[in-house]
């Protein structure tokens, strides 16, 4: 089973985009991932039907039991997070606040505060026509996305331990989320545009991606609009020893498919012909991996 991410190093490079052409172009039996769990986009791309739901248990909050509270107030000055609160006579914790760190658990006197697993999200398998499709919900404010995150691979394995590929649509930044999405991985596509602030991420995301021994390649989204900021992205490519797959120029039938949640490579247009090429340059990548 190869496995291959889709990345980039901030949002908005046409990450999903990109991902959701893949999924129709490469060949072989796949599984599909959003690992963007904060903000799951890849499905309204792709369609899905038949979608199934499973509660995401993440770390562990504090509850009080309000049999037991005395209304003493010493949990609420032990809680460095700020997420205990007055309610009437006694005290009760503000789920989206508790870090589940446990101290309140030890300074209370009256052994009234517990530790339970709370539900922090949901995971979602559906079905698509370019294979089954995983993603994630967090609840607003939850944490544990990369936890999450770890969950919708184990999940994608168990279920679909003969697939060939599966193709990975990560989070956008370097953070816990996108550690889970490539831990293990054998390559990821690093999705780039030639701005200041996407130059400076991408050379994060490549060193990032190093430390884990993922082989990298890169596609340079709208390379067009700044011709000076994309020579330099290919330099850094050059010295990092990364293939560029392709560039994607400008091309408002990006826009248009993206309002009609469809992948772009099913309308005509330089950014279709030029997704269709990198789909076949991967694919030939994929086959040394």
């Amino acid at each position: 089973m190869i496995q291959v991410a889709v990345v980039s190093g901030k949002g908005g490079t046409g990450k999903t985009v990109l991902t959701a052409s893949l999924a129709g172009l490469l060949p072989g039996d796949k599984v599909l991932i959003d690992a963007d769990v904060d903000a799951a986009n890849l499905s309204l791309l792709l369609n899905p039907s038949a979608p199934v739901s499973q509660e995401f248990r993440g770390m562990e909050g504090a509850v009080i039991a309000a049999d037991r509270c005395t209304g003493c107030g010493i949990c609420k000055e032990a809680c460095v997070f700020d997420a205990i609160r007055e309610a009437g006579d006694i005290y009760e914790v503000v789920p989206y606040r508790c870090e589940g760190c446990g101290t309140c658990t030890i300074v209370c006197p009256e052994d009234a505060v517990n530790m339970n697993s709370r539900v922090t999200g949901m995971i979602h398998h559906a079905t698509t026509y370019a294979g089954p499709l995983f993603y994630g919900s967090l609840v607003p404010g939850a944490g544990n996305s990369g936890l999450l995150v770890h969950k919708l691979r184990q999940e994608a394995g168990l279920r679909y331990p003969g697939a060939s590929l599966v193709l990975i649509d990560g989070p956008p930044g370097i953070g816990c989320p996108l550690i889970s999405a490539i831990t293990g991985i054998q390559s990821a596509v690093l999705v780039t545009e030639p701005s200041k602030s996407a130059h400076s991420d991408l050379i994060r995301l490549i060193r990032l991606c190093r430390s884990f021994n993922v082989r990298m390649f890169l596609v340079i989204n709208r390379s067009d609009i700044n011709p000076d900021i994309t020579n330099d992205i290919i330099h850094v490519a050059t010295e990092n020893n990364i293939q560029v797959l392709g560039s994607i120029p400008y091309d408002r039938t990006v826009l248009n498919a993206t309002r009609q949640g469809v992948p772009v490579t099913l309308m005509t247009g330089p950014a279709s012909e030029a997704i269709f090429q990198i789909a076949q340059n991967l694919s030939e990548e994929i086959t040394k991996l």
